[in-house]
């Protein structure tokens, strides 16, 4: 009987111990393979590189149409783009001329 009691008393001064390390165990599982730990830092680089890569591209095309737009401003617009715009968006055409598509 003694002995029972004695093996439920060490039992029981290890259980603190025991739940405090498990917990340790489970924190330092969460850093490494957590939605934001270690191994989803490579993830996220590969991301943040595919994000610059578009936004450059975005970058680009912004900075195409604001050249379109400048061209086309009403207190100087360019005479080129005003033409070939009106002839795009109208579907106007000399027959004598020869329209040669760019794309």
């Amino acid at each position: 009987m003694a002995h029972i009691a004695k093996l439920r008393t060490l039992l029981m001064s290890a259980l603190g111990p025991a739940l405090a390390i498990l917990l340790l165990l489970l924190f330092a599982g969460y850093a490494v393979f957590g939605s934001s730990g270690i191994l989803a830092w490579g993830d996220y680089s590969r991301q943040l590189n595919a994000s610059r890569v578009e936004l450059a591209m975005v970058k680009k095309q912004r900075d195409q149409l604001k050249n379109r737009v400048q061209l086309l401003d009403p207190r100087r617009a360019d005479p080129d783009m005003v033409d070939e715009l009106v002839r795009k968006e109208l579907n106007v055409g000399h027959p004598d001329e020869v329209i040669v598509p760019l794309k």
